[in-house]
């Protein structure tokens, strides 16, 4: 589509980014640009083990080195010794043991970075190796080591709606599919800086995605209260959900309040590799039973999803995965197992999509192998069976006006076709690696959907401060919240809904920082919502105070507060019932490929994606989200893959860790669908992560389109697409785990709670 960009604007308007400027001109500062006077430069020492118990720790050769200043072990930490985003389980240096490779066993703090990985090099650990569980299947089985006392098991959800076993479909389909753990690879590695204070207490500069949630977990390590624990947002340079959880935080906190002095650490791209969870690889089996009409009756579905070494959002991932697992479809009769184990492989956590992409890629490729059985177009199966207003979700949730399943699956339908490739864009790029002998087109489709913000009865929530004041040159509008913008634009929407809301066109977004009141984590597609929501609410606060004072500024400026929260959601009940997300985004995409057969090469021509807006703020901002959540898609069907060898990660660095680059990224041609969304600012839902959803689902479509071959694993080999058939590691569904249908979530934990506890008269 085309838009024009205004430098000013309100919403519905393709605003210029207020940060653009800046990070084109490179004046804009990153997490990795901080310092300070008498910086120190910290470290950690990781293992290098995926499963070892620790026998010693020998730091004497490193503290004399001159000009470290600190080396410290997990004896040394003076408050808790573990946290976590969901469940307190993840140590701040390894206490005993190591559960995964990469994970941090010693701090380092040195007058430079070099000096600093030097003493890291000397501090000499004895491990013993232990057995490690690697296999996500094999963590399920009663004898396999276990990761931690507790067992392997994280948690699981049965969904259970009708009756699968007494329908009786006139054919049935069934599948197999696998997806491999994907890094998010944002290009600004992790980093940060600690300044103790005066008061004994810490100020910690972060690049980050929820300071207010960070703060709950590093102030009990530190043995401080939160009032002494000051986080400002650094530059974020990107993030994808890796900067959900902690990275470097408690870290460099610690050095700095032992040695006196900021310390600074920005991790590299290997150690970034360690130091951030990953998407979670998984395995699908699911079966669709139908008419001969091609409407659907059941679908019977096993997913087992692989966590790693830590919990991280792995709960709510499973969660979210098993809720998605039968499509944006109406079926009647629908049966989920849905598991997330505990491994000796990295922890994964929050990635774009949040366990949609993986379950997506599952039942579209079913719903294509139904289409084949049935003799009917993969599109019109789709419109069969599409969601609608009123329709009931396995859960039993019934959903509102605004589900334009239909809608976006027509209108990515009717966009045109690519023409014919030309010689230079054939697969290989400039090289001509491709001649065009074996080349072959293919053409496939996809639906996705994804909830919005936060579910499962947590009260999620936002709060916001807008000022109006005399400027210089008129009124100015300054917005004050906590909410986090890591690139995609969020304090431009901001900036929108104030001119919107107060005509007002000079508009600050302040820095954030846990001075103001939480704002939630930007994830979930929720701070268009729920940011904007406050920011709505404080903008009327301050024009009815602005109407008492018949307009005048002249008395000082008015400053107001103002909290967002959405409707309420319900827990799954022991059967997996209940209202359990906000409302959803969905999205249709279709892919054209180009496969030479003869090489195993491939290029994705077009993606054409029509995506559920609920109402367009910003169409050029709009467009850039979706252009970037289709290239992750595009990553995970084609090529990246984090390669582990018995929990040992292969290629660390983006040499052997292959993401799209500008000429791997297709022509992306976007429709948004707009039916407002009842009940949210403006309309509006979140459109960040659904267009990955289903972006992979539809590339590997076409290539099955493209090649004949049955292709059931994301990322795609070269070595499938000339028909060379990769062992299967399991055609048969994973055992259920015998556990409680609904394993609780600690109640002392959870990113629902501990929001609920922030909002809650800021105690916390």
């Amino acid at each position: 589509m085309s838009t024009r960009v205004t430098p000013h604007g309100r919403l519905g308007d393709s605003v210029r980014r207020i940060d653009g400027v800046p990070k084109v001109t490179g004046s804009f500062a990153y997490g990795s640009d901080l310092s300070a006077d008498g910086m120190l430069w910290g470290v950690a020492v990781r293992s290098p083990h995926a499963s070892a118990r620790i026998r010693s720790i020998d730091m004497y050769s490193a503290c004399r080195l001159s000009g470290v200043a600190a080396v410290l072990i997990a004896d040394d930490l003076p408050g808790r010794r573990t946290f976590g985003l969901e469940i307190s389980d993840q140590p701040v240096l390894a206490d005993g043991v190591v559960r995964y490779e990469g994970e941090p066993v010693a701090l380092v703090a040195a007058e430079s970075r070099e000096l600093a990985r030097e003493a890291a090099a000397l501090v000499k650990v004895a491990y013993e190796p232990m057995p490690a569980v690697t296999d996500m299947e094999a963590a399920l089985q009663t004898d396999s080591p276990l990761v931690h006392e507790f067992g392997n098991v994280l948690r699981h959800v049965h969904i259970a709606h009708g009756d699968v076993d007494g329908a009786e479909p006139e054919v049935w389909v069934q599948g197999y599919y696998e997806t491999e753990m994907q890094d998010q690879a944002a290009l600004g590695p992790e980093a940060g800086l600690a300044v103790p204070a005066a008061d004994g207490g810490v100020d910690l500069y972060v690049a980050t995605q929820w300071l207010h949630m960070d703060r709950s977990q590093i102030a009990p390590c530190l043995g401080l209260p939160e009032e002494l624990v000051r986080i400002t947002l650094a530059g974020v340079g990107g993030s994808f959900g890796s900067r959900e959880d902690i990275h470097m935080h408690i870290h460099a906190c610690l050095l700095a309040l032992r040695t006196g002095r900021p310390v600074k650490i920005s991790y590299g791209r290997e150690e970034s590799f360690h130091g951030h969870v990953h998407r979670h690889p998984s395995r699908t089996w699911i079966r669709y039973g139908a008419t001969l009409h091609g409407r659907l009756v059941a679908a019977d579905v096993r997913l087992l999803l692989d966590g790693g070494a830590y919990a991280s959002s792995s709960p709510a991932v499973i969660a979210n995965a098993s809720t998605f697992a039968a499509g944006p479809y109406e079926i009647p009769n629908v049966r989920i197992e849905g598991t997330v184990v505990y491994t000796n492989n990295p922890p994964c956590g929050a990635m774009r999509g949040f366990g949609a992409p993986q379950v997506c890629f599952a039942y579209e490729s079913a719903m294509d192998e139904l289409a084949q059985q049935l003799g009917l177009d993969p599109v019109e199966l789709r419109l069969r069976n599409a969601l609608g207003p009123g329709a009931v979700l396995p859960t039993g949730q019934v959903l509102g006006e605004s589900t334009p399943v239909r809608e976006v699956i027509e209108r990515c339908a009717s966009i045109p076709l690519p023409i014919a490739p030309e010689h230079i864009r054939l697969p290989g790029g400039s090289g001509h690696v491709s001649r065009g002998e074996g080349l072959a087109r293919g053409v496939g489709f996809a639906v996705g959907f994804k909830n919005i913000a936060y579910s499962e009865g947590f009260d999620d929530a936002a709060e916001a401060t807008v000022t109006l004041g005399e400027g210089p040159n008129g009124p100015v509008a300054g917005v004050h919240t906590a909410a986090v913008d890591f690139g995609q634009g969020l304090y431009t929407v901001l900036t929108q809904i104030v001119r919107s809301e107060l005509g007002v066109e000079d508009v600050v977004v302040h820095p954030a920082d846990t001075r103001l009141g939480s704002a939630g984590s930007t994830s979930a597609s929720r701070q268009t919502t729920m940011a904007g929501g406050a920011v709505e609410a404080a903008c009327r606060l301050v024009r009815d105070e602005l109407r008492a004072r018949a307009g005048d500024l002249s008395l000082g400026p008015i400053s107001c507060t103002a909290e967002y929260h959405h409707r309420p959601t319900d827990r799954f009940d022991a059967e997996g019932q209940g209202d359990i997300h906000v409302t959803f985004a969905f999205v249709a995409e279709r892919a054209v490929v180009d496969v030479d057969t003869e090489l195993g090469l491939a290029r994705v021509v077009q993606v054409a994606v029509a995506e559920d807006v609920g109402r367009l703020v910003n169409p050029q901002g709009a467009e850039g989200q979706v252009e970037g959540g289709v290239a992750m898609g595009v990553g995970l069907a084609l090529m990246e893959h984090v390669q582990l060898q018995e929990g040992i990660v292969l290629n660390p660095s983006f040499t052997d860790y292959l993401i799209p680059t500008a000429l791997d990224v297709p022509h992306v041609v976007t429709e948004f669908v707009e039916v407002p969304e009842p009940g949210a600012p403006f309309g509006v839902k979140g459109i960040g992560e659904v267009a990955t959803v289903a972006a992979t689902p539809a590339v590997i479509a076409a290539l099955r389109d493209a090649t004949g071959y049955r292709l059931n694993r994301a990322p795609v080999s070269p070595d499938e697409l000339v028909g060379i058939r990769l062992p299967v590691i399991s055609d048969k569904p994973a055992p259920v785990p015998d556990v409680p249908t609904q394993q609780p979530i600690p109640e002392f934990l959870g990113i629902g709670l501990g929001q609920q506890e922030l909002m809650k008269g800021k105690e916390r």
